[in-house]
């Protein structure tokens, strides 16, 4: 089954952008995640909440492969500056309909 990273990131402080852009692409990449959206380009439709200033969206073979990624010694120092230099909300959600109605591949 696929999952997929769902962050929410507000930058508080930019000098940890470009290192973690350039090199954590690579990571995902190389622990199987595909980027479907890292956008500041967020039209707000519903809800109370303010829109984040970038939205992003990974999809990832399995959990395994995710949690993998997520935990690897060769993401800690960018996943701490990202936690440093921003506010963050993170999830992992599996690609599964509850329902069991909709088709998902």
């Amino acid at each position: 089954m696929k999952y997929y990273s769902v962050a929410e990131v507000d930058i508080t402080d930019k000098s940890w952008v470009p290192a973690y852009v350039q090199n954590v692409t690579r990571l995902v990449e190389q622990h199987g995640g595909r980027y479907l959206a890292r956008t500041s380009n967020i039209e707000k439709i519903e809800g109370e909440r303010k829109a984040p200033g970038i939205f992003l969206i990974i999809e990832w073979p399995s959990r395994i492969a995710a949690m993998a990624f997520y935990e690897s010694e060769e993401y800690r120092p960018y996943r701490d500056s990202r936690m440093q230099g921003a506010r963050n909300d993170f999830a992992l959600i599996a690609g599964e309909d509850v329902s069991k109605l909709a088709r998902i591949s």
